[in-house]
C-alpha cells in the first residue's frame, strides 16, 4: 500500500476510537479526494482497454457513452 492509502486508514482507525481534530479531518478529506481521483483514472484506463466479445465472435471495444 502506499503511503497516502496508510495514513487515510490510520486516520480512519483514530477517528473510530478517539475522534480527529479539524486539521486531520481537513487531511482526511483531502486523501479521500486524492484517491477517488487516482481510483477513477484507474478504472476509466481499465474500461477504455476493455474488450467485449459478441456471440458470432466479434470484439470491440467500449465506447463511452454521452452525456
Amino acid at each position: 500500500m502506499s503511503e497516502r492509502t496508510d495514513r487515510l486508514n490510520e486516520l480512519a482507525r483514530k477517528q473510530k476510537t478517539v475522534g480527529l481534530t479539524e486539521e486531520e479531518k481537513a487531511e482526511q478529506a483531502r486523501l479521500r479526494a486524492e484517491f477517488r481521483a487516482i481510483f477513477r483514472a484507474n478504472f476509466g484506463l481499465t474500461l477504455d482497454n476493455t474488450v467485449i466479445e459478441t456471440p458470432d465472435g466479434k470484439t470491440h471495444k467500449l465506447e463511452r457513452q454521452k452525456k
